[in-house]
């Protein structure tokens, strides 16, 4: 023991005579056969724990209870034979080998039913090996940075054995213990274990960003640890008010509560504060969490009980997961028949945020593993592997590649979505497996630029002549039924003006055609408008590069309700900047003649002066998009302003 430690022994043992032990002494009546539960994440108490595994040979048929602990983990050992049995009710990167060679159990259970598990008895616990801080003049400690499971342990353990470091942090909330609760007293000053931030590559923060779209001012959410999480927590600096209701956080949090962004003022569950249940940081994130009164530490059965989560209204829960098939079943804890980590809380956040005002439940992962050879988004999830989250439960799916809103939509639509955000290399190939199954139409094809860096410049804000907030991002294959529904929203004469004849409706299959663009030769965007539930598609443009590959013609649909208020400006100019960057000079358009409308859109906002021939009642209309050119090059002239509504 160190100094430090001798006279944190002496005092202790001042203030609670008979109560203080060394480590060794502490568990030295341990005896075979018992349950004994060991303290989790940073909080696990590593000196008890390795005074523990010095008797592994004299305990045999001795059950070792953790969830997640970052320390030492010896019971997991080949050499003690039948010494001790490690059983996870979540399994990290310290105990995987041992469950997979058999040698512990895993126990799968929601994280939010785990303290009740606990205190009914259902698993008895023995000793509770547990990690607190100093007790205060009231005689209290705190369980610190991990309240989680570890406070039902110790209200339910027979024995509760507390290795009271220095280090600890004292946290608020409900994160007490009395010390007449504590059986046995164990000074021992040690640090505790760090997770230093996850590196942020330009995958984790691609996903970072899109899953921040979907976060409005004034949501509250849940997140995690590791390079996703943090990324997005990055990626949240341009919100405001946001709250925090989660399980654990780490570094990652804390400049958005210093820059203001995370207030907790819309929270409809203790306002004003972060909820959680235990922390993974570094000693920075300790200290800061040290006496903070704007956290508030509970455990497992309050922080994920889904009907306190669904409490809160624009619910965003964002978890994580190792493979989703094409019909929307996420496995998260196992590699085919390998157990790799757990339920933990991912169900708990999935479901109380469905069933939030606005809430959101995500699940946010990267598009491949093993440096890009295997895809996370798969046809069928392995043989043996476990689905974590059902299907009727996921609602967002997000990778680097985009978001696809899977709630509400058939299996054929989230097949299509699913493998559109998939990476590239896997598109065809998941695409394929579709058709096998029946799940998407035989002439489907893959868009292998969809969610790409390439068209990055194709998503954006807009704002319409009347204030309204418009999003332009590139069409998509799932877009082919919204546009089906959207043709009996289209007047006689819209049509026409387009195709510049009657079409009386548009198959399927030609559907499909409009929807489905190579972004190569074909470039489609589309704007959206956000409505009650979902977004409502409200216009459209194209263009088609022509031979000799410095021309396109470019064409318009905008939904009659929305003519006047810019949206075919806005596409424009969009589809303008696109083409510029890959080489093209010249947009040119057919316009009946009587659609002034559409000559007023290309008139303002070309670049160049717009020039025209006018042959049968239609105007082959041409302008050169690129702003240094003169285009005065046609003999014809060109067009006088003609009045008209605003495209």
């Amino acid at each position: 023991m160190t100094p430090d430690d001798e006279t944190l022994f002496a005092d202790l043992e001042r203030r609670f005579p008979g109560k203080v032990f060394r480590p060794a002494d502490a568990v030295a009546d341990l005896h075979p056969g018992q349950r004994v539960f060991v303290g989790s994440g940073s909080a696990e108490p590593q000196s008890l724990a390795e005074a523990l595994a010095e008797r592994g040979r004299e305990l045999p048929d001795t059950e070792i209870l953790t969830i997640l602990t970052m320390g030492v983990a010896p019971w997991t050992r080949a050499d003690f034979g039948e010494g001790f049995r490690h059983n996870a009710f979540f399994i990290g990167d310290n105990t995987r080998d041992a469950v997979g060679a058999g040698r512990a159990d895993y126990t799968p259970v929601f994280l939010s039913e785990l303290p009740r598990l606990l205190r009914s008895g259902r698993h008895p616990v023995d000793v509770a090996l547990i990690q607190v801080s100093p007790p205060d003049r009231h005689g209290w400690v705190s369980l610190g940075v991990s309240v989680d499971i570890v406070k039902a342990a110790a209200e339910a353990a027979r024995t509760v054995i507390a290795q009271v470091n220095p280090r600890m942090p004292r946290t608020l909330g409900d994160s007490g213990l009395p010390v007449s609760r504590i059986d046995r007293l164990v000074p021992v000053s040690e640090e505790l274990v760090e997770l230093e931030p996850a590196e942020l590559d330009e995958t984790a923060l691609r996903i970072g960003r899109h899953v921040a779209e979907l976060v409005e001012d004034g949501a509250t959410i849940q997140t995690g640890i590791g390079a996703i999480p943090d990324a997005v927590l990055a990626s949240l600096g341009d919100k405001r008010d946001l709250g925090v209701h989660t399980e654990m956080f780490s570094d990652g949090l804390i400049p958005l509560v210093e820059k203001g962004v995370i207030t907790g003022r819309r929270k409809k569950v203790q306002a004003g504060r972060i909820v959680t249940s235990f922390v993974l940081g570094t000693r920075r994130l300790y200290d800061w969490v040290d006496d903070n009164p704007m956290l508030a530490f509970h455990p497992s059965d309050y922080v994920n009980d889904p009907f306190r989560i669904s409490r809160h209204e624009r619910m965003v829960a964002i978890n994580s997961a190792l493979q989703v098939d094409l019909t929307g079943q996420v496995n998260a804890d196992s590699i085919g028949t390998r157990f790799f980590s757990g339920i933990g809380g991912q169900v708990d956040f999935i479901r109380g945020a469905a069933r939030s005002v606005g809430g959101k439940p995500i699940i946010a992962l990267r598009s491949t593993a093993k440096s890009g050879s295997i895809s996370r988004i798969v046809a069928e999830l392995e043989p043996g592997a476990g689905v974590t989250t059902s299907r009727g439960d996921v609602h967002w799916v997000v990778t680097e590649y985009g978001a696809a809103c899977l709630h509400g939509r058939s299996v054929r639509e989230r097949a299509l979505a699913l493998a559109h955000i998939a990476h590239p290399d896997f598109r065809d190939d998941l695409i394929a497996r579709a058709k096998e199954r029946l799940l998407v139409p035989v002439d489907q094809k893959a868009v292998r630029a969809l969610g790409t860096p390439a068209l990055d410049a194709l998503h954006g804000p807009m704002t319409l002549r009347d204030g309204t907030r418009a999003h332009v991002r590139p069409m998509q294959p799932t877009d082919a039924d919204d546009l089906a529904r959207g043709w009996h929203d289209l007047s006689k004469q819209s049509i026409r003006h387009r195709f510049l004849h009657t079409v009386k409706r548009m198959s399927p299959e030609q559907t499909r055609r409009r929807a489905t663009v190579d972004f190569d030769q074909e470039v489609a965007i589309v704007a959206t408008v956000p409505k009650a539930e979902g977004v409502e598609l409200v216009g459209g443009a194209r263009y088609v590069v022509l031979p000799g590959g410095e021309a396109a013609e470019v064409t318009f649909l905008v939904k009659d309700a929305w003519h006047g208020r810019g949206v075919a400006t806005g596409l424009l100019d969009r589809l303008m900047t696109h083409a510029r960057t890959h080489g093209l000079r010249e947009f040119r358009a057919f316009v009946l003649e009587g659609n002034h409308e559409m000559l007023g859109v290309f008139h303002r906002s070309a670049p160049n002066p717009v020039r025209s021939r006018l042959e049968d009642g239609v105007h082959e209309v041409r302008f050169s998009i690129r702003h240094e050119e003169d285009a005065a090059r046609d003999e014809d002239g060109r067009l006088p302003p003609k009045a008209g509504a605003p495209g």
